[in-house]
């Protein structure tokens, strides 16, 4: 028998004669695959359909070399990934639902542990947007299955009224049978873990990082337009924009390594019409060479275009989020700023 030629230092392992069978089944897909299944007996179909649940992802040369066995013949376009949802397809059609249940049932049943363990370890936020959109007897399921810690931690970002009927049916929820359990295993395992969703707010995130980069007019006036239909959204936004007004709450540490890399040209632009105190704040973060040329600066200048100091002000605060984003900077103190 051939042996699947996976690279160990790639993190893959060989595959074993019940894998073999489930990758080439899965490859030929449900027509094809019924009328092979029905040839097999009951422990037989168990192996192979627990190997085709755990499969994972295949590369394709290992599919290339087990179909040149059995086939001879294969496309290289093809990859696989194999799931539990795949895994049951294979016997649908092929075998009555009740023997189906049973079987998938048997295969899952062993790893339901780890299938909530590691629905468990879905970062909080995730999950809780995930459980919302779900019905509440589904989120209540949910939640008495994962530790209590994780269960914690969901309940604490729900909607006060969302947690409460959730607390309700958590205090009344009675023991479910296999069947639908499964289901609800097998569809946040595939759409949690397999196919995980975009965090919640990472478009607003993208936005907010649009906005900040815009002319503060155009800013305000399309969070001002965003907040008639979607006043939540427009709150989020908010909390995450940084204006060059924001600058004198930093950190001082903060300041500091900003300004090392902003030339004084640009500093001396953005600081004509600010206040002295906020001038004042800016030149204590520059070291005092830097102060002593800025300063000099600022005396011998003259006015300059309301666009050319705004566009200043945008390439500082750009400049700042981009050093924040790479981890260089804080932006807020030890505590938060309002």
């Amino acid at each position: 028998m051939l042996e699947a030629t996976y690279d160990i230092d790639q993190g893959y392992r060989p595959l074993q004669g019940p894998e073999k069978v489930a990758a080439l089944l899965l490859v030929m897909g449900k027509p094809l695959a019924s009328k092979l299944l029905v040839h097999f007996d009951a422990a037989e179909l168990k192996l192979i359909t627990r190997s085709a649940a755990e499969l994972g992802s295949v590369p394709i040369d290992v599919l290339e070399e087990l179909v040149e066995e059995f086939a001879g013949d294969f496309s290289k376009e093809l990859e696989l990934h194999g799931t539990a949802d795949q895994a049951e397809g294979l016997l649908a059609g092929a075998l009555p639902p009740d023997q189906v249940a049973d079987i998938m049932s048997d295969v899952l049943g062993s790893s339901n542990k780890t299938i909530w363990q590691k629905i468990a370890a879905v970062t909080p936020r995730l999950l809780t947007d995930y459980l919302l959109m779900q019905h509440p007897q589904v989120i209540a399921l949910a939640l008495s299955k994962v530790d209590a810690g994780a269960a914690a931690e969901v309940m604490a970002l729900m909607p006060r009224p969302v947690r409460n009927e959730t607390m309700r049916r958590l205090l009344s929820l009675r023991p479910v049978s296999d069947p639908p359990i499964r289901l609800i295993e097998v569809r946040l395992h595939d759409e949690l873990i397999v196919n995980p969703p975009r965090p919640a707010g990472a478009s607003a995130s993208k936005m907010a990082d649009i906005i900040n980069k815009m002319a503060p007019e155009h800013m305000h006036e399309l969070l001002e337009s965003l907040e008639q239909d979607r006043p939540e959204e427009a709150e989020f936004l908010r909390s995450k924009l940084f204006s060059f007004d924001d600058l004198v709450k930093l950190p001082q540490k903060t300041r500091q390594v900003l300004f090392e890399k902003v030339p004084s040209e640009r500093i001396v632009l953005a600081l004509i019409g600010t206040d002295e105190e906020f001038c004042a704040n800016v030149l204590s973060s520059l070291t005092a060479r830097a102060r002593r040329l800025v300063e000099n600066e600022m005396s011998n200048a003259g006015s300059a275009a309301q666009k050319d100091i705004a566009a200043a002000r945008r390439a500082i605060v750009g400049m700042l989020l981009e050093m924040a984003e790479a981890g260089e900077v804080e932006l807020r103190a030890d505590d938060d700023l309002d």
